[in-house]
């Protein structure tokens, strides 16, 4: 399968020249990464060329939005720039982060799962952290969720979702869309791929507001955003956070912000949301 990679970046020179190294270095290699470097002050630039000059498929997008690190619509935004510049001659689409360590038979496994079955519409494996000298499984796993950090689309899933949208929250919806189209969500846990920098580390209380937007946008209504903001509160094992959410839901009712998937979607989205609530 032809894989496709885009990986925005941002100030990520102590890390890109190691990510990028797991790529060259996979057993199936992709047809092409895209570095987006978006408005960088350090050596990104530098180390994303030195890979470029030595293996072809790997270029450089240099862009300039903001040294502001708001999640969701910068990151998305800094993925476009990389998806524009490429054809659609590709099977499985990625957006990976720029911090990333992957076992060398990461893309192999991925696109055997994508083979072995059509209708699972998006693979991965999971997220590890270092912690007193040991890699742990990142606390914001979940068995049934992918990490923003390494997505993998099948290109007919990636279309059908009407691909990314720029706002926090993006790597929800795009599963629950998925969902909704009847495609299949997979995690290989056999695959554990090395995440240097803690997701949300340093992300701002501004931007915090933006994950109860989202939750507002993806029409989970005022139960299920409250249950969700005390889910996320404490596995991140902070109460004010749960304040945060819920100031950001009731900011984004207030003024009436665009949804980010139908009415249809939206009673999807409860009913699947209130029937996990309810198995567990």
């Amino acid at each position: 399968m032809n894989f496709y990679i885009v990986i925005p970046a941002h100030n990520e020179a102590s890390y890109i020249g190691l990510t990028l190294d797991s790529l060259v270095n996979q057993t199936l290699l992709p047809e092409a990464v895209v570095v987006v470097n978006d408005n960088s002050t350090d050596q990104t630039q530098d180390i994303v060329e030195a890979y470029g000059e030595k293996h072809s498929w790997i270029t450089l997008i240099n862009v300039a939005s903001s040294n502001a690190h708001l999640p969701g619509s910068k990151i998305i935004n800094a993925f476009y720039k990389g998806y524009h510049s490429l054809d659609e001659d590709f099977d499985v689409i990625c957006k990976f982060d720029a911090d990333l360590i992957f076992p060398n038979n990461y893309l192999e496994q991925l696109s055997r799962h994508f083979i072995a079955n059509p209708t699972v519409g998006m693979v991965s494996g999971f997220c590890y952290i270092e912690r007193n000298g040991q890699w742990v499984l990142e606390d914001l796993t979940r068995k049934d969720h992918i990490r923003g950090a390494l997505k993998a689309y099948r290109k007919a899933c990636f279309m059908e979702i009407g691909k990314l949208m720029p706002s926090m929250g993006w790597d929800t919806v795009d599963e629950l869309l998925a969902k909704f189209y009847g495609w299949d969500i997979l995690t290989d846990a056999s695959l554990k791929v090395k995440h240097l920098k803690p997701t949300g580390m340093r992300y701002t209380k501004a931007s915090k507001y933006l994950q109860g937007e989202a939750l507002y946008k993806m029409r989970y209504g005022f139960f299920l955003t409250f249950l969700s903001a005390l889910k996320l509160a404490y596995k991140k094992k902070g109460l004010q956070l749960f304040r945060d959410y819920m100031t950001g839901y009731f900011r984004a009712k207030r003024e009436q912000q665009d949804y980010l998937v139908t009415k249809e979607q939206g009673r999807f989205i409860r009913q699947l949301r209130w029937k996990g609530i309810l198995k567990r």
